[in-house]
C-alpha cells in the first residue's frame, strides 16, 4: 500500500499517519503495537490460575518441543490477579476456571475487543486430609455446615474421633478455590475454622503435617500418577469421598474426584476450566489456545486427571 496506494496524491498521507496511529494506540501491550507472533512464531507471556500449573507446563512443554521457535512465558498467579492483568492488558491470554462477567465482557468490547472463550476442560476440586485421619468419606451437607461454621470439631462429624477442632486450608483466598465455595454455598465470609496459604504445594505440606486439616486443592495436583510432582503429593496425603447432594443415608456411595466421577457429575463439587483469549489478530495466542483445545493438547489433559472438553474418557477407578 506504499506507492502504488499514494499515486503521487499527497492529500492522501494524513489519511495513512492517522490510520497508523489509531493502530498503534488500540492499548498499551507492545503486542498490539506491532505484531510480531504468528501462531507457532514468537513470544508471548500468558497467564494461568496456578490451580493449573501442572496440566499447563505440560502443554507448554509439548508446544515448545513441536514449534521450536515459539516461546511461552506462563505466568500463574492466583485467579484474581490473572483476570487483573487480562483486563489491563498486561497478558492477551488466560487460563482460569470461570468465564468473564458480562460487565468485564461488555468492558473489552468498548474498547474494540472481542474475547474469544474456549471450554478447555471439566475439573474438580479436591478435599485432603491427614494420612493418619480415618474420616475420608463425608456427606454433601456436611462439607456445607464446615463451610458455614456449624461444624467446627471432628467429633461433630465422628462422635468417635479423636482429632481436634477443624482447620480448613486454602491455597490462597484471591485463587479460584474459596471463590467456588462462596458461590455454591453463597458464603460472604468464611468462618473462623478457614485459613488460607500461598500455593496448592502448601497446602499439602500443611495436610501432611497436622491431622486436623482439610485442604482444598485442584484435582490436577493430586490426579496424574504419571507426573512425579502430582504423584509425590498424592503420596502425602487422602483423597476425600464426598456423597451426592440429598444423599444422606449411611449406605450412599461416596465419591473421589476421579476422571469418570468428574465426567458423569457423580463428585459433587466440580467445575470448568477456560481460555480466554484477547488477542486481535491470528497471533502465538491463537495458536497456543488452538493447540490446548486441540487433538494433542486434549491428550495432555486427559493424562492429567481432568476431564478434556473433546474428548471421551472410559470409566475406570483407580485404587490408590
Amino acid at each position: 500500500m506504499k506507492n502504488r496506494g499514494l499515486n503521487g496524491r499527497r492529500y492522501f498521507l494524513p489519511a495513512v499517519i492517522v490510520s497508523l496511529l489509531l493502530f498503534t494506540s488500540c492499548g498499551n501491550s507492545g503486542q498490539k503495537t506491532k505484531q510480531l507472533d504468528t501462531p507457532t512464531n514468537g513470544q508471548i507471556a500468558i497467564g494461568v490460575d496456578a490451580s493449573y500449573k501442572l496440566l499447563l507446563e505440560a502443554e507448554k512443554f509439548t508446544f515448545e518441543a513441536l514449534y521450536k521457535y515459539a516461546r511461552v512465558d506462563l505466568q500463574f498467579k492466583t485467579e484474581a490477579d490473572v483476570i487483573n492483568d487480562f483486563m489491563n492488558d498486561s497478558i492477551p491470554l488466560m487460563f482460569v476456571s470461570r468465564k468473564l462477567s458480562d460487565k468485564q465482557a461488555e468492558y473489552l468490547r468498548s474498547i474494540q475487543y472481542i474475547p474469544r472463550t474456549t471450554l478447555i476442560a471439566r475439573d474438580a476440586i479436591a478435599l485432603v486430609v491427614n494420612k493418619e485421619n480415618p474420616d475420608t468419606s463425608l456427606f454433601f451437607q456436611t462439607v456445607k455446615d464446615i463451610f458455614t461454621g456449624k461444624i467446627t470439631r471432628w467429633n461433630d462429624i465422628n462422635p468417635h474421633s479423636k482429632l481436634g477442632k477443624l482447620s480448613v486450608v486454602f491455597d490462597h483466598f484471591k485463587s479460584g478455590n474459596p471463590r467456588y465455595f462462596k458461590e455454591r454455598f453463597a458464603l460472604d465470609t468464611f468462618p473462623s475454622t478457614c485459613s488460607a496459604v500461598k500455593s496448592n504445594e502448601e497446602v499439602i505440606s500443611y495436610i501432611e503435617n497436622n491431622k486436623n486439616g482439610i485442604g482444598i486443592v485442584s484435582v490436577n495436583w493430586i490426579s496424574d500418577n504419571q507426573d512425579s510432582v502430582s504423584n509425590k503429593f498424592l503420596k502425602r496425603v487422602k483423597v476425600v469421598g464426598i456423597a451426592l447432594e440429598g444423599d444422606n443415608d449411611p449406605g450412599t456411595k461416596f465419591y473421589k474426584p476421579y476422571q469418570a466421577y468428574i465426567a458423569e457429575d457423580s463428585y459433587p463439587f466440580t467445575r470448568e476450566l477456560y481460555c480466554i483469549n484477547r488477542q486481535p489478530y491470528t497471533g502465538l495466542a491463537h495458536g497456543f489456545a488452538a493447540f490446548v483445545a486441540g487433538e494433542k493438547g486434549q491428550l495432555i489433559v486427559l493424562h492429567s486427571g481432568l476431564v478434556p472438553a473433546a474428548m471421551p474418557v472410559r470409566i475406570v477407578e483407580i485404587k490408590h
